[in-house]
């Protein structure tokens, strides 16, 4: 059996791997990408945690967090679908229309 130590610490990779991605990338599908990564590492944090305590809380945080990803990755492709029909390019520094 693993040691949740091992969860713990591959569910901090994650989080810094996502966080690097949001914070290099310019792309808003590859920003999408890297804050999936990070609501993941959350869940494998909330699942390492609740078989340490075992409770089941952690799971059903784990669920509500999925549900959130899903709706936040189907309104964010929808945007950004939209965006790349009007401009045909969906870069993050060319977009300036919500900047004034």
């Amino acid at each position: 059996m693993v040691p949740y130590e091992y969860y713990v610490a591959l569910s901090g990779l994650l989080m810094v791997l996502g966080l690097i991605g949001v914070a290099i990338r310019r792309n808003i599908i590859a920003l999408l990408i890297s804050t999936e990564l990070m609501l993941n590492a959350v869940n494998i944090a909330f699942v390492a945690f609740d078989m340490k305590l075992g409770d089941v809380g952690g799971q059903v945080f784990v669920f509500f967090i999925l549900t959130i990803a899903a709706a936040e990755a189907a309104v964010g492709l929808g945007l950004i679908m939209a965006i790349y029909r009007l401009r045909r390019d969906v870069d993050t520094e060319t977009l300036t229309e919500l900047k004034h």
